[in-house]
């Protein structure tokens, strides 16, 4: 595993971390407010909401920079097997 991989898969499982800690922060706070049960039912779920839609814009993210990533290790291997083949050629004259 490269060092950019290393890099995003330690953003990623952060970011998921912070997520985590913020929605279970929210809730906490939310639910010690004084508001009326109705109001903050309602909250609740429009922040859940919105917490639903920011988890799956991130994993949207990092599909898409995982899938970057495996098209650059794609055409690394192409361009390391040209390599060796070239050389192969080389070798045998």
């Amino acid at each position: 595993m490269s060092e950019d991989e290393d890099s995003m898969d330690s953003g990623a499982s952060r970011l998921a971390w912070f997520l985590t800690g913020a929605v279970i922060g929210a809730t906490v706070a939310i639910l010690y407010a004084p508001q009326s049960g109705k109001h903050t039912r309602k909250y609740i779920t429009e922040k859940t909401q919105e917490g639903r839609d920011a988890v799956v814009e991130t994993g949207k993210d990092v599909a898409e920079a995982s899938k970057e990533m495996f098209e650059r290790g794609r055409k690394l291997v192409e361009d390391a097997a040209e390599l060796f083949e070239r050389g192969r050629k080389l070798v045998r004259g």
